[in-house]
């Protein structure tokens, strides 16, 4: 069978958090001085003059045609062109995290979730994001479910004709559809699915313990930079699991002579470092309402002076898990199900990490199916 890169970057990163947790012996101001050196680096790499300019690899990612439909701030809304005559009535939107591009669900030809669910007679859009602009860093959560997701839902509607759309989340983009759906029970959203979703805080073991360490001052990164960096995300999950780069490439190593799979392989490693910065407003958000604090699962989280009650969401509800995602650990996504108030819900936990699941080789055969029957049945 043909070695899969996305399993086996998942493998190597499950790895390599096994062989740090075993070495379990740093102590907590080694740990404080690692987190301190990432923040200060930050910081001099961002600053006006400074920025250390990284060339795009070469390798051709996104490759089904598609139109710009909608724009506002950093959101941006593609129309896929369908490729079959007849299709189903109601459309979908993909709705990417606001940290990731949108080309995972996309990879290649044949590695292409986009791609699968247009052969299938499904009417596809997604909402990726742009890179803020530092005027833009006042954006909050507020504004991106409010505004940004609410006006790509428009959009949508009126570029289709349809008043209904289901909305697909993936990762943080299944928080923001679930915080949508739910300050908008009576809304246009018909079905909601989410892939890979926080939604309890203290399940982020590792972001829990940068927000707890005293070299941690989300509020000076913001207040220096306006925007927290992309590479940070990258620096903090290095600084905390260390062995893990060097661990996918001795794996990619091992399958040098493998053309297709080191092609595949470094579209994957690609997007995985391929990260968006974060608007200041949003992340400060972000760390403190939903890691900090816990919100969603208090029950707490405000938006504009509204409560996004989850137990609000009664339209049909699938969330789909990693069994092996160590960037949404399950204990931070297994209370999703019980919180949402559908009557019409179901999860399905399957074997993989948090980008195997919905991309590379094996995806195909194992979730693709799975969502199209379940869409396929409610898109009428």
């Amino acid at each position: 069978m043909q070695a899969d890169p996305a399993a086996a970057i998942e493998e190597t990163k499950h790895m390599s958090s096994s062989t740090t947790a075993g070495r379990a012996d740093d102590s907590d101001s080694e740990l404080d001085a690692r987190i301190e050196n990432v923040v200060e680096r930050t910081i001099l790499r961002n600053i006006p003059g400074l920025s250390l300019h990284v060339s795009e690899s070469d390798l051709d990612v996104g490759p089904t045609p598609k139109e710009l439909v909608y724009s506002n701030e950093t959101a941006r809304l593609y129309h896929y062109e369908p490729l079959l005559d007849e299709i189903y009535r109601v459309p979908i939107l993909l709705v990417m995290s606001p940290v990731a591009k949108g080309y995972i669900l996309d990879l290649a030809e044949g590695q292409s979730l986009v791609e699968y669910l247009l052969l299938q007679g499904h009417d596809v859009y997604m909402l990726e994001w742009a890179a803020p602009r530092r005027e833009q860093s006042e954006l909050g959560l507020d504004d991106y479910v409010i505004d940004l997701v609410g006006g790509c839902i428009e959009a949508v509607v009126d570029d289709c004709g349809e008043n209904e759309v289901t909305l697909v989340g993936y990762c943080m983009g299944g928080m923001l559809s679930a915080m949508y759906t739910a300050l908008n029970p009576e809304g246009p959203v018909k079905n909601l699915v989410c892939f890979t979703t926080p939604v309890n805080g203290d399940g982020m073991e590792l972001y829990k313990k940068w927000m707890s360490s005293p070299a941690f001052d989300i509020e000076r990164l913001v207040k220096e930079l306006g925007n927290i960096p992309g590479d940070f995300v990258n620096s903090s999950i290095q600084a905390l699991r260390p062995l893990q780069r060097s661990a996918n490439q001795m794996r990619l190593l091992n399958h040098a002579q493998d053309d297709a799979f080191v092609k595949a392989h470094l579209r994957f490693d690609r997007w995985a470092v391929d990260q968006l910065p974060v608007p200041g407003r949003l992340a400060i958000a972000l760390a403190r309402d939903f890691i900090v604090e816990n919100k969603i699962v208090n029950n707490k989280l405000e938006l504009r002076g509204e409560l996004a009650d989850f137990s609000k969401i009664t339209v049909p509800f699938l969330h789909v898990a990693a069994l092996h995602d160590h960037i949404v650990p399950a204990a931070a996504s297994k209370d999703f199900i019980d919180l949402v108030g559908s009557e019409d819900k179901q999860e399905i936990v399957m074997k993989g990490g948090h980008v195997s699941l919905v991309a590379g080789g094996n995806a195909v055969f194992r979730l693709w199916p799975q969502l199209d029957s379940w869409l396929g049945a409610r898109a009428l």
